[in-house]
């Protein structure tokens, strides 16, 4: 006679709310892979405008295969707390976006380095604005993180804008910090303290 399977109560099958950090204007939470559509009609009508702010795309960039395994490697770096990224929603659940924190170093730094990307359709229409105060406040509460670091090319304008706005300070500048579009490029260092965000 076959062993009788249990049954468990409906709730209990049900599959679990997605992490959100949520504001006004915008919520975040960790890609997934039914997103595959969006991000990819989303990173394939934003290409112009992003390949000056970015890595080269390699050929497969848009596959569903990279973006699964782009989906496995966001999953295993919160696992492993080595990183924490989130995609960017506005209210009506549209893609807008990506932000998130990576190289986690605990111990004596309890640092984090931030990136974060805009779709063009979304652009300059306070998103990111939004989107920022929700990881920042993440980070320090959340993660008990003592600074969050970030860099920016010098001539996006725009970049440094959101970051200054948001309570960063130029701490430097890097010669050849970042291998962007094909070529090794200078950055413009910031950083925030747990202090001044909650200063």
């Amino acid at each position: 006679m076959a062993p009788q399977r249990k049954t468990f109560p409906r709730l209990f099958l049900a599959r679990p709310e997605p992490f959100r950090l949520g504001g006004e204007r915008v919520f975040l939470r960790p890609a997934e892979r039914n997103d595959y559509e969006q991000w990819a009609e989303l990173r394939a009508r934003s290409r112009d405008f992003l390949t000056p702010w970015e890595p080269s795309w390699p050929v497969d960039a848009l596959s569903r295969t990279n973006f699964r395994a782009r989906v496995a490697r966001y999953a295993e770096d919160w696992r492993t707390d080595q990183g924490y990224n989130f995609f960017i929603f506005r209210s009506d659940e549209v893609l807008a976006g990506g932000i998130g924190l990576s190289n986690l170093r605990r111990g004596v730094a309890e640092t984090a380095s931030l990136g974060y990307w805009i779709g063009a359709p979304f652009a300059r229409q306070g998103y990111m604005s939004a989107a920022l105060p929700l990881v920042l406040d993440f980070a320090f509460d959340r993660l008990r993180l003592h600074r969050v670091e970030a860099a920016c090319l010098p001539i996006n304008v725009a970049s440094r804008a959101l970051l200054v706005r948001t309570g960063f300070q130029q701490e430097g500048y890097a010669r050849q910090y970042l291998l962007i579009n094909g070529k090794w490029q200078d950055h413009l260092l910031f950083a925030i303290l747990k202090d001044d965000w909650r200063g």
